[in-house]
């Protein structure tokens, strides 16, 4: 049996990746909006939803690359970038979750002024 390879967890790697985009979204969005004339602050509430998918599709990447792991006895590794993805993909949703609070409030406070 050939020595697995780097490649031999993609759910790793992909989960990092996924993570680090949900963190990044929300961010992103405003600095965008921040700077172009034509998005409003308002409007870069629409990476909410996008930071939490990434956020949850982290999770679920990084629990299959966990699973494979533990199939192969940590021969097939990526632990770390799981472990990272995983770290990365909750604070995108805690991300999102502050977002969606931060514009329902600001929702309330607009139609009752």
């Amino acid at each position: 049996m050939a020595d697995p390879t780097r490649s031999s967890n993609p759910a790793a790697p992909a989960a990092l990746v996924a993570g680090l985009l949900a963190v990044a979204a929300l961010p992103a969005a405003v600095a965008f909006a921040q700077v172009s004339a034509r998005v409003k602050l308002v409007q870069a509430a629409a990476a909410i939803p996008v930071a939490a998918l990434l956020g949850v599709a982290a999770l679920v990447l990084a629990r299959r690359a966990f699973r494979r792991s533990e199939r192969t006895l940590g021969r097939a590794g990526g632990e770390g970038a799981a472990r990272a993805g995983r770290i990365f993909g909750v604070l995108g949703l805690c991300l999102a979750a502050a977002g969606a609070i931060a514009i329902g409030f600001y929702g309330l406070l607009v139609h009752y002024q």
